[in-house]
């Protein structure tokens, strides 16, 4: 199959783990192009300075200076997600704006996907875009669907102090992380921090987007119903949130 995959360029975690995916994707398959947004970690798109003064106001001193630290080791030691691409060979497809307008759509089209494949995409995805790829458009949530839809779901879990989380491969539609479920694993979450729990979801993630495009390519699954009637959905946390997360012991790292 022809695979598009649409992503962002974040320092944090997704470089390993894309690297991890494009050494193990069957040779039968090739990423025929790549959309690379800038980064933006917890969903919503703002300016830099903004989403740093945020996450300080909520999460508190040590969370910030740990990521900041965290993040300035990463721009000067690893590999962004953008340098991957290019050691792979994958073409970067360049878009300006919406993924959504006409004339980004009709670049998306000029490259042929079977498939499209979204990995922290940090855009809503219109009808037009999902029904682009004759094989849809996939997308990966470290939640058991349809609990946890929304932002930040490791936090969340935690927070609630639930014993297991899980991951899922959806394909997309028009809501938010509600479209049929192709492939779920339930994680125990123990006394797992919240970037332990994130390491551990988003590997998994991974093996299970290798193993749907294996079952999509073939036509071989089952889906799973995301049904509304047994969802939750969760946003940003609050500083409440924060407060209330740390009285249950529970740690960020």
């Amino acid at each position: 199959m022809r695979i598009i995959i649409i992503t962002q360029d974040e320092p944090f975690y997704l470089s390993k783990n894309l690297n991890y995916f494009l050494e193990k994707l069957p040779v039968e398959h090739s990423i025929v192009g790549a959309i690379v947004t800038n980064a933006s970690p917890f969903g919503k798109k703002e300016s830099f300075f903004k989403k740093a003064l945020k996450t300080k106001k909520i999460f508190g001193l040590n969370f910030f200076l740990y990521y900041s630290l965290r993040f300035i080791y990463a721009k000067v030691f690893q590999k962004s997600v953008a340098r991957l691409f290019v050691e792979y060979g994958v073409i970067r497809i360049e878009i300006d704006g919406s993924i959504n307008t006409k004339k980004n759509l009709n670049i998306i089209k000029s490259y042929r996907p079977d498939l499209l494949i979204s990995i922290l995409g940090n855009q809503i995805f219109k009808k037009p875009l999902i029904d682009l790829a004759p094989k849809g458009c996939i997308n990966l949530h470290t939640a058991l669907l349809p609990k946890y839809r929304g932002l930040m779901p490791t936090f969340w879990v935690l927070k609630n102090n639930e014993e297991y989380t899980g991951v899922s491969v959806f394909f997309v539609d028009e809501g938010i992380d509600s479209g049929p479920i192709i492939l779920q694993e339930k994680v125990r979450i123990g006394q797992q921090t919240q970037q332990e729990l994130i390491k551990k979801t988003k590997f998994i993630g991974i093996n299970l987007i290798l193993e749907a495009i294996d079952l999509i390519a073939k036509g071989d699954f089952m889906l799973i119903e995301n049904t509304d009637s047994e969802k939750s959905y969760y946003s940003f946390p609050t500083r409440d949130d924060v407060r209330k997360f740390k009285q249950l012991k529970k740690k960020f790292f």
